[in-house]
């Protein structure tokens, strides 16, 4: 298989998929020759936009988002569901400004929460410039990808089809099935095949999201990383090594609100954080025998913290107990998952 630069050569494996839709892409200006013609069209100007990234839960997004920033935001975990809010990164260099939308694992919902995550990450499609839509490499393409299909048809935007995870694979020949595989399911700007935990053809999506963004003014200050208030990461920080942490039945029922964030004179931060669960039995594990588990997720917690913040902190934590709080809209809220919004 060919090669460019230690990565697969995409382009060339979706010739050999689709001749003539590389045709035609390198007619309307998409391919390498339309992409010099727009650049000697607008040598000085940037390119600025919006990309979001869905996918069923636990295919990689916000390891996949954090690698492309350069720097952690979204909290990640082996367990699915993790992303509950959308969470909005930005990545600034010379070519312009990509601000990624992090959002929710599409999946059937089972409580409000659930509803909420799932509008969260549907609604976000209206409102982007490109579609990232992660799945893993098999050949299988079940109702919840189909779902996410049938959304992605609907927009009108440029959807580039992201096949994570290829780290995994024996042969790297076996991502050409892969491909084949999901690429009439949907228009498809590109297909990518990566590895978002190993970086591998990342550099490409990259360039290639460029692209397709349109050109015009940076949102942000190129020094500005994300828009979440640090009280937001923190709480954030804290539920990741909950999820790590504890059994598996536990996670999905917490949640995790900062009560109180405030800087000494010394510059040390002091946070007090609430960790809320929904039953009785499940405080008693986030506990812990003599509080060996609350005292382990806090150490974990405050170190990720410190190096976010660059300074020392305090960690306080506490454990709730507000039963069904993931069927409540006015715990939900006061959580921080507004249905209204």
């Amino acid at each position: 298989m060919a090669k460019k630069s230690g990565t697969l050569d995409i382009e060339k494996l979706m010739a050999e998929l689709n001749p003539a839709k590389t045709a035609k892409m390198a007619a309307d200006g998409k391919g390498d020759a339309g992409k010099n013609q727009e650049t000697a069209k607008a040598p000085v100007q940037k390119k600025s936009g919006f990309v979001t990234l869905i996918g069923r839960p636990n295919v990689g997004k916000s390891t996949l988002m954090n690698h492309l920033i350069g720097q952690k935001i979204a909290i990640t975990s082996e367990k699915p569901q993790t992303t509950r809010n959308r969470i909005q990164t930005v990545y600034t260099d010379e070519r312009g400004q990509i601000i990624f939308l992090d959002t929710p694992g599409i999946h059937k919902a089972k409580n409000k929460l659930g509803e909420y995550m799932v509008n969260v990450a549907e609604h976000t499609l209206k409102e982007v410039d490109v579609v990232l839509w992660l799945v893993e490499p098999t050949t299988f393409i079940g109702a919840g990808e189909r779902h996410i299909a049938e959304q992605l048809c609907k927009v009108k935007t440029p959807v580039i089809l992201v096949i994570n995870k290829i780290d995994t694979l024996k042969s790297q020949e076996e991502i050409l099935t892969y491909i084949e595989a999901y690429k009439d399911i949907c228009n498809f700007a590109e297909i990518v095949p990566v590895s978002a935990l190993r970086k591998k053809n990342t550099d490409l999506l990259t360039d290639l999201l460029f692209k397709y963004l349109p050109y015009g003014p940076q949102f942000y200050d190129e020094d500005t990383v994300t828009d979440q208030p640090m009280r937001q990461i923190a709480a954030e920080l804290i539920r990741e090594k909950a999820l790590r942490l504890l059994d598996e039945e536990i996670p999905h029922g917490i949640a995790v609100t900062i009560e109180r964030m405030s800087e000494r004179p010394n510059g040390i931060i002091d946070i007090e954080a609430t960790i809320i669960c929904e039953r009785d039995s499940h405080k008693g594990i986030i506990i812990g025998k003599g509080g060996a588990m609350l005292k382990k997720i806090g150490s974990t917690a405050r170190r990720e913290i410190e190096k976010m913040m660059e300074t020392k902190v305090n960690l306080q934590l506490w454990v709730k107990v507000r039963k069904e709080w993931r069927d409540s809209e006015i715990l939900m809220k006061n959580y921080g998952y507004n249905p209204k919004e």
